[in-house]
């Protein structure tokens, strides 16, 4: 049985946090390297309503420190950057230090750069999109105890497909991105080991992603994007590659009006090996796609200055050869904007499974970013 969305007392309280103005970011300067400050703390209250998961009940609610990052931006000169990124954050009741972005950049030209490092395999928008200038709370969805997705064990949105099946997200290697018109097309590629952004190489094969994107007229973006991937074969652990591929729109931008992004992907769930009776095929195919629309309208409030309507339909089907397994991911919300990056958003999470039991959340969430 669901319980009621109650207990949302505690989100109230943790909007005034955000009154208090963001610290400026700190540059330090030695000869000539140049050190850029920046970071975020990212706290959600949610509740769910599913009572248990495999007999043990499922807390109705939790606060989480979804992430405490900080950004260390460093400049040598007009040709070396670098950026090094620590971060905690607590996911799937558990708490953990990592490194997300650890990076070296040799700028050559805006229409030739180099990426050594660990960073985002540049695949589908969403992904790519910096956790502070998110639309909705949550890239994927959060709703605790649903495990409806196959080997991902949670919603099957078009966010937990595109991570799962490692297509996007961050990983280590090189990647060659640039202008190549200004302000017109941009593309980039990488070469990557092809493993989760916290694991290390387990095999000789490697994982190439690909991205280009046209500005057709100014305020509106149309990518398409591909990856090969290695891996290696669910049951009989041969050496494989797995292909995605995506195309996504984006409409306006976080400034201000309307904001629409729209994604489609699609390929082989290497997660999930076809049997061999049937033909031969390693791996099913799988599809997702998402919109999200919002409308920020700026206020000139002391505290609040812009409020900003959001609404989001993820759905995704993680194996096109087996019927009931799809499902849909619906998002209405709010968000409060505060000064500069600084919200606060109210989401509703509700996963409709093509079969299975309606599951719902509510997701609070203050983003201080400095």
């Amino acid at each position: 049985m669901h319980r009621h969305l109650g207990h949302a007392a505690p989100w109230i309280l943790a909007a005034a946090l955000v009154a208090a103005p963001s610290a400026a970011q700190q540059v330090v300067t030695a000869d000539s390297l140049r050190v850029k400050l920046s970071g975020r703390i990212h706290v959600q209250f949610a509740t769910t309503s599913v009572d248990s998961v495999d007999g043990e009940p499922e807390p109705s609610s939790d606060f989480v420190l979804r992430r405490a990052r900080l950004t260390f931006d460093m400049t040598v000169n007009d040709l070396v950057a670098a950026r090094i990124e620590p971060d905690y954050s607590t996911s799937g009741g558990v708490g953990r230090f990592t490194l997300r972005d650890a990076f070296v950049r040799l700028t050559f030209a805006p229409s030739l750069r180099a990426t050594l490092g660990q960073f985002k395999r540049p695949f589908d928008l969403f992904q790519l999109a910096s956790t502070t200038q998110f639309l909705v709370a949550e890239r994927g969805g959060r709703i605790r105890g649903v495990r409806a997705c196959g080997a991902f064990l949670t919603v099957c949105s078009y966010g937990n497909v595109a991570v799962g099946l490692l297509y996007a997200d961050r990983d280590i290697g090189l990647m060659i991105d640039g202008e190549a018109v200004p302000r017109r097309l941009r593309y980039a590629v990488a070469v990557t080991n092809g493993e989760p952004f916290f694991g290390v190489e387990s095999s000789s094969g490697k994982q190439v992603t690909g991205r280009v994107t046209a500005v057709p007229i100014t305020g509106i973006a149309v990518s398409v994007n591909a990856s090969s991937k290695d891996y290696g074969h669910p049951t009989t652990a041969a050496a494989r590659h797995a292909v995605g591929w995506g195309g996504d729109v984006e409409i306006g931008d976080y400034d201000g009006g309307l904001h629409v992004q729209a994604g489609l992907i699609g390929g082989d769930n290497w997660r999930v090996a076809r049997p061999a009776s049937e033909d031969t095929t390693d791996v099913v195919p799988f599809l997702a796609g998402q919109v999200i629309a919002t409308y920020r309208a700026r206020l000139a409030g002391r505290w609040i200055t812009g409020l900003e309507p959001a609404a989001r339909a993820s759905w995704a089907d993680p194996n096109r050869n087996l019927a009931g397994d799809e499902g849909w991911l619906f998002t209405p919300g709010v968000i409060l904007h505060f000064r500069t990056r600084n919200m606060f958003y109210l989401n509703v999470d509700v996963w409709l499974p093509n079969e299975g039991d309606t599951e719902y959340a509510l997701v609070s969430q203050v983003s201080i970013n400095f």
